[in-house]
């Protein structure tokens, strides 16, 4: 038998697709409009996140049995806001310019709904191997959705990638600017965030029926 059994796949696949924490469960919109106008800024508060939750949820989980329940919110806030310090920390010595473009987003992280949602949910009432595959798979099912929003907003409204020009002007300068491209500066607009995401909802929803509400 392998390290991880159909259950421990399951929870790190299902928040990745069909139980999405953005697409499906509609948690962390916030974030996902606000930090998502360039690729790298995305990426960095995905591994954020995923941190914050992988580990909270194993520290929650070796705490469930000590924790009083008239105080268990309190000790997962406490919790949460103790390990990103640690991320914005590492921020301002690392990147010090990307800690300041992701700017109070880093520490909204500690009131994220997807955080304290596992915690509540899954960590305190499960092994610390468990809730550690569900912080991954959460935080990674968050990730994805930034990354793919972040994309397609710095790539049609700046015309890069990771900073780097990918369209507009440097490719007119190689004359290949043949389909007259010009950014459009309405993706990098927060409402531009949510008809992306709108569409990514949509897609995802075309390909899974079972997503679909009933009325």
């Amino acid at each position: 038998m392998g390290l991880l059994t159909k259950k421990d796949l399951k929870l790190v696949k299902d928040p990745l697709f069909d139980n999405n924490p953005i697409t499906v469960q509609v948690l962390g919109i916030c974030s996902a409009l606000a930090i998502t106008a360039q690729l790298k800024a995305a990426i960095v508060m995905a591994i954020s996140v995923m941190f914050v939750l992988a580990a909270g949820n194993v520290v929650i989980s070796l705490m469930r049995n000590i924790i009083p329940p008239k105080i268990r919110i309190i000790a997962q806030l406490v919790i949460a806001a103790a390990l990103v310090i640690i991320v914005d920390q590492v921020l301002k010595a690392y990147s010090y310019e990307l800690s300041k473009q992701l700017s109070v987003f880093v520490g909204l992280i500690i009131t994220n709904c997807i955080i304290m949602g596992r915690f509540e949910a899954f960590a305190l009432a499960n092994t610390p191997w468990k809730s550690f595959l569900d912080g991954i798979g959460n935080a990674g099912g968050y990730g994805i959705i930034l990354v793919i929003v972040a994309f397609f907003r710095e790539l049609l409204g700046s015309g890069s990638l990771f900073g780097i020009k990918v369209l507009g002007d440097s490719v007119k300068k190689t004359g290949l600017y043949a389909f007259g491209y010009e950014n459009n500066g309405f993706m990098l607009l927060a409402p531009m965030a949510l008809i992306t995401l709108g569409i990514i909802i949509w897609v995802q929803r075309s390909r899974n029926s079972s997503l679909i509400e009933e009325n």
